[in-house]
């Protein structure tokens, strides 16, 4: 999107991947260093991301900040011609609140654009040199999460979505392991299945485990791992033609998918 398709001003909603600056897209870096106004949440998106602001932006966190105020910031950038990037963590189509706030830009007439960005998910398969997709074995992701204050729609649990077997991303429920765990068990999946647990990738401090559904809780619990922690459940592993899990983030430590491979 060339600045020159919002020559009176507009907003974009850019993806901040999952920490990593270098895993922002090309246009998404331009955006952010072209922008009048970088809009962010603080907790969520880190600084190296923010920092390419140019000079003189205006670089709000809008973590303690309503949906009406967030907006108004972006209004009021628009009205005086200028470019305003609403900076989201990972892609901004996955558990984000763009959807309310592109309904407020087009009643108040205000052009947008959406930048994706590399979501946890994929940012995870990366780290652990591992595929979601595996031959003969499964050729289906699903990206869910386990229902909490946002429930799950009719048929959309995690144990009902584990009976399908296939790889499964799940988001935004670390804070219930023991939960996660027993819903996958419910679904049908063995105790052993492999679970890859990736903490803040791309942020100092980040971290990587590799679990089962068995010891999934007692690795999240202790590692500490809370917020902006990605499950990514590979019953694939093991049935396909690749048959054990490395953990590249040690460059060792190849461990079985299943006891008899």
């Amino acid at each position: 999107m060339p600045e020159a398709l919002f020559p009176t001003g507009g907003v974009a909603f850019v993806g901040a991947g999952p920490g990593d600056p270098e895993l922002l897209t090309v246009k998404a870096a331009r955006l952010i260093g072209q922008a009048d106004l970088v809009l962010y949440a603080g907790s969520l998106v880190p600084q190296g991301v923010v920092a390419l602001a140019r000079a003189g932006a205006q670089v709000v966190d809008s973590s303690p900040l309503s949906l009406d105020q967030t907006h108004a910031l972006l209004v009021a950038t628009v009205r005086q011609g200028g470019l305003a990037a609403r900076v989201h963590t990972g892609d901004p189509s996955l558990y984000g609140a763009v959807s309310e706030q592109i309904r407020l830009l087009v009643a108040d007439g205000i052009p947008y654009t959406v930048v994706p960005g590399v979501t946890s998910a994929a940012a995870a398969a990366a780290a652990f040199g591992v595929s979601f997709t595996e031959p003969e074995a499964t050729q289906t992701l699903i990206l869910t999460r386990q229902a909490g204050r946002t429930p799950m729609p009719p048929g959309e649990s995690l144990a009902e979505l584990a009976r399908h077997g296939a790889s499964m991303a799940v988001y935004l429920s670390a804070g219930d392991p023991e939960g996660v765990a027993r819903a996958l068990a419910e679904g049908g999946l063995p105790g052993e299945t492999p679970v890859a647990v990736a903490h803040r990738l791309g942020w100092p401090g980040e971290k990587r485990r590799l679990a089962t559904i068995d010891t999934l809780a007692q690795t999240v619990r202790a590692e500490g791992m809370d917020r902006q922690t990605v499950f990514l459940v590979l019953p694939g592993l093991g049935r396909g033609t690749t048959s054990k899990l490395y953990d590249s983030s040690f460059g060792h430590g190849f461990r079985p998918a299943r006891e008899d491979d």
